[in-house]
């Protein structure tokens, strides 16, 4: 034992063996000892020593630990022992005081090598998921400890190995119900590594009633006011839902959008929060960002849209916004948010609109933030982020941009000069000497006026006073005028974006840019100068404005036709030159950072050169400009000529559509009429079976009032029955009434009998006195008087017995004669109300007579009423037969349509065919000509743009 007495720290004589001769003695210790407790005490000086000599104890006793691991499962010491020591192996994570000290620097790939030993055997894996069943504390934190190491050296591996175990996740998702927050809260830290990049462990985890434990978790720790645990939660959460439609769907489902809500009660008191709660709250922003991301399919993200207005959580983020002593990073980040609620979604848009400022007057929430984008003392990120909520605001949203444009409008500025409008203070910024601010403001102005046509047009009537004493000047004057003099790149920049999206599919506003003679000549001027690399991205807006000016040019100007400038190009700048230029945009590394996604993000205010929807026009109109340059006059001339006609096969086919869609209609007003008319019908024919079965009832009625007025005559015969009934009743009266007078003349003799016998015993008392108070009797006349006495005695006793037994028969006899008296009278109001019920059944007959009367008039107006009905039925008839002939001369017309129709289509195809053959000879010679398609898909643009010019107007 001096390897051990040496490990532990005990005295040993001899020279000390080094820490590889240790680790292998142990190591031996551990394979061959039979005893338990050996193998344990080594095991725990092999933990020791694993941090000390991560290498040596890692290639020696692995194996053996791995050994331990399945064979002493019965000993939970031992296996924590095991598990402490392949965790301090595996680990990268060095602690405080082991960095402090000047240790040799290990190899940073030896926990990732270490990791793949360990993962070779799937096995190994799989039994330390059993382990980490274990509710032992001692063997089930080591254990998950372990486990979230291996997931961060070798993520992939060890998730496809759980993947593909028997309930491997169900396994891990028990963690998070531990009643222990240490194995639960280091569950979390498992469960996000185990979930990283891999979209089906995610959606098991999802499935496994993650969403509710966490957000359960959340509550439990104070939401934004939790701890690191909050954290750690918000983390795993932002694993389960980014760029996982199912997850995110399955989120939104189960009413968890809800319960995001609490999170963002923010106090009045908002001084002094703590770093944690930044995080916090920051991650829980992020977290929403991530249910509406642009990046997400359309109808998920609108549909978590309209969630979050309706539980409130829009209105709680927007008070975050509007509040005061909010962290400027969480001031950011929540606009940030609220852009991405409101972007595209209507409903969202409006109500944002609708908030406003606590101040005093109030102001619009809009307002507010264009101010703090346009000043530019407020921090860098805090105006990207405003400008990224103004273009959300925008997005989609023909109402936002129309309020925005008329704050410019003469009529609606605010004469008084009270209030600020959003139009007052993007011109404001769109002037000013703060570059940043003048692209700002030009990239939000461009979005007011993003695919609208109308906008552009009504942008042209405003006016701005540039100095006293001085004639207004145009908004697109002002523009040009501040290009012209050379100002800062970013400020050239900006307005060259406003300029090309103002004039783009606008041609009424291309013919306004060309009107001022200035203008040409600048950008000629411009893309011809060979200048730097700075200006070669200014270079290229210009060729871009210049050929959006050829592309929708409606030849209006007699000076500035398409031939003229595609000329002007010619000869003072070259074809090849001016695409070269025209190339610079695209070819430009800010302009493919911008075209990646939505929101403006820069590193610097200096970077900030493009617009993502800026982007989206390059793209849709490089290719036609280029192709516009190089059409020569002959073959613009061909061109219109070949339009002209296409736009009149395009008359004739419109012509017939409308014929067949106005025949169309006819025949489904007539299939209309027919349904109408059978509707009907069938309702007439269900009123007359109805009244059918009414008469059918009142019949019925009636043969039952008829069996009724027999019933009564039977009964009105049989009063004298009961006549007779009571003749038969007064005989028994009388006869009772004899009995009840004898039992009278009884009780009177008894009572006369019982009133003598009184007397007796009365004059025997008043003798038996005087023989008291006479002294000188004898003995033998006591004695017989007493005997006498004695025997009057007894006799009075039973006369008193029959007196009550008479007593109770007479009693018996007044109740039966009270009853018989009872009977008497209910028979004499029988025989009075005899004649009575004569006269009521005489005044029934009566009635039920007029009853009857009643019912045959019913009958007969019920049979005519059935008449007229079936003369309606006959009349509908005749109707539906008049329709049907008419739906056949229908038919046959529609057929004959048809024919014509045909006919026309072969007209259509001999056209096609000779336009064809003419589109040949124009390619034989040399002339380059569109596809059907591409003018196809011109004319029907053109189409839509005319027609929203007409609904706008």
């Amino acid at each position: 034992m001096n390897f051990l007495r040496g490990v532990m720290g005990g005295p040993s004589a001899g020279p000390q063996p080094s820490g590889a001769e240790t680790i292998q003695k142990l190591c031996d210790r551990v394979a061959s000892s039979t005893l338990l407790d050996d193998r344990r005490d080594a095991v725990r000086a092999l933990k020791s020593l694993s941090k000390k000599y991560r290498l040596e104890v890692g290639i020696q006793a692995m194996e053996h630990l791995i050994h331990v691991l399945q064979t002493d499962r019965s000993d939970s010491e031992i296996i924590g022992y095991a598990l402490d020591t392949l965790y301090n192996v595996i680990s990268n994570d060095l602690e405080e005081e082991e960095q402090e000290e000047n240790l040799p620097k290990q190899v940073d790939d030896l926990g990732s090598q270490f990791t793949e030993i360990f993962i070779k055997q799937q096995e190994n894996v799989t039994l330390l998921l059993t382990l980490v069943e274990e509710f032992d504390f001692h063997v089930r934190w080591p254990g998950v400890k372990l486990l979230t190491s291996l997931l961060k050296q070798q993520g992939p591996q060890v998730q496809q190995i759980i993947l593909v175990s028997p309930m491997g996740v169900s396994r891990l998702m028990d963690l998070l119900a531990d009643s222990r927050e240490v194995i639960r809260n280091d569950g979390v830290l498992l469960l996000q590594q185990l979930t990283k990049s891999n979209a089906a462990i995610q959606k098991i985890v999802a499935f496994e009633n993650a969403f509710e434990r966490l957000l359960d978790i959340i509550t439990e720790e104070g939401n934004s006011d939790g701890g690191i645990v909050v954290e750690d939660c918000l983390l795993l959460l932002q694993n389960l839902l980014k760029n996982n439609n199912s997850n995110q769907n399955f989120f939104k489902e189960g009413s968890y959008i809800q319960r995001m809500k609490p999170w963002f009660e923010v106090g009045d008191d908002n001084c002094g929060w703590s770093a944690q709660k930044v995080t916090n709250l920051h991650l829980m922003l992020q977290l929403v960002r991530v249910l509406v991301s642009p990046t997400n399919p359309p109808g998920a993200t609108s549909s978590c849209q309209k969630a979050m207005f309706h539980c409130g959580l829009l209105q709680q983020l927007c008070m975050i916004l509007m509040a005061t002593g909010v962290p400027a990073d969480i001031l950011t980040e929540t606009i940030n948010t609220v852009s991405e609620v409101i972007r595209g979604c209507q409903m969202n848009q409006d109500y944002f609109a609708s908030v406003n400022a606590p101040s005093n007057p109030p102001r619009p929430a809009i307002v507010v933030l264009l101010m703090s984008m346009v000043n530019e003392r407020q921090p860098f990120v805090l105006r990207c982020a405003v400008l990224y909520c103004f273009q959300c605001f925008l997005y989609k949203n023909q109402k936002g941009q129309g309020e925005i444009v008329s704050t410019l409008l003469p009529s609606t500025i605010d004469a008084t000069g009270n209030s600020v409008s959003a139009g007052q203070l993007l011109c404001g910024g769109l002037f000013s000497t703060d570059s940043l601010s003048n692209w700002c403001a030009a990239v939000a102005l461009a979005h007011a006026l993003q695919e609208n046509a109308t906008l552009k047009e009504q942008l042209l009537r405003v006016q701005l006073a540039t100095s006293i004493g001085n004639p207004p000047v145009s908004l697109l004057q002002q523009c040009t005028n501040i290009l012209s003099q050379g100002s800062k790149v970013q400020t050239r920049v900006g307005l060259l974006m406003l300029l090309c999206t103002w004039l783009s599919n606008c041609s009424i506003a291309v013919t306004h840019f060309l009107h001022n003679p200035a203008n040409v000549p600048f950008l000629t001027g411009q893309i011809a100068e060979n200048l730097g690399e700075e200006e070669q991205l200014v270079q290229g807006l210009c060729a871009l404005l210049l050929g959006i000016s050829i592309y929708y040019n409606d030849n209006s100007l007699e000076n500035y036709r398409k031939e003229k400038l595609k000329q002007l190009i010619e000869k003072r700048i070259g074809r090849e030159n001016f695409i070269e230029k025209l190339g610079f945009i695209s070819k430009h590394e800010l302009y493919s950072r911008a075209a990646q996604k939505p929101q403006p993000s820069f590193s610097s205010p200096d970077h900030m050169m493009f617009d993502h929807e800026f982007t989206k026009l390059v793209k849709e109109l490089e290719g036609v400009i280029s192709k516009a340059i190089y059409k020569s006059s002959e073959e613009d001339k061909k061109e219109e000529e070949v339009k002209k006609t296409l736009e009149q096969h395009d008359n004739i086919v419109t012509h017939y559509k409308k014929v067949i869609r106005e025949q169309d209609q006819e025949l489904e007003e007539l299939k209309q009429r027919i349904n109408t008319l059978t509707s009907q019908n069938e309702q007439l024919q269900a009123t007359v079976t109805q009244q059918v079965s009414q008469i059918q009832q009142h019949k019925d009625q009636y043969n039952l009032l008829k069996v009724q007025l027999g019933k009564d005559t039977q009964h009105h015969n049989s009063h004298s029955d009961t006549f007779q009934m009571n003749g038969i009743q007064t005989e028994e009266v009388s006869k009772l009434k004899e009995e009840l007078e004898e039992w009278k003349n009884k009780h009177e003799l008894l009572q006369g009998q019982l009133w003598e016998k009184d007397s007796v015993i009365e004059k025997l008392k008043s003798s038996q006195l005087e023989m008291g108070t006479t002294e000188q009797s004898s003995q033998t006349s006591r004695s017989g008087g007493l005997e006498h006495n004695n025997e009057l005695q007894k006799e009075l006793e039973m006369l008193r017995s029959q007196i009550q037994l008479q007593s109770a028969e007479i009693s018996k006899l007044q109740i039966e004669n009270q009853k018989l008296q009872v009977m008497s009278t209910t028979a004499d109001h029988v025989l009075g109300d005899s004649s009575a019920r004569a006269a009521n059944n005489s005044e029934l007959e009566g009635q039920l007579e007029q009853e009857i009367k009643e019912l045959k008039s019913e009958v007969k107006v019920l049979s005519e009423e059935k008449e007229s009905l079936k003369q309606h039925l006959d009349s509908s008839s005749s109707t539906v037969a008049i329709l049907q002939d008419e739906k056949s001369k229908l038919q046959q017309e529609v057929a004959e349509s048809k024919k014509e129709q045909d006919d026309l289509l072969v007209l259509l195809a001999d056209q096609d065919q000779k336009l064809s053959a003419l589109k040949m000879k124009l390619k034989d010679l040399g002339v380059p000509v569109e596809d059907e398609d591409d003018i196809e898909s011109g004319d029907q643009g053109d189409e839509d743009e005319d027609g929203d010019e007409e609904e706008q107007d």
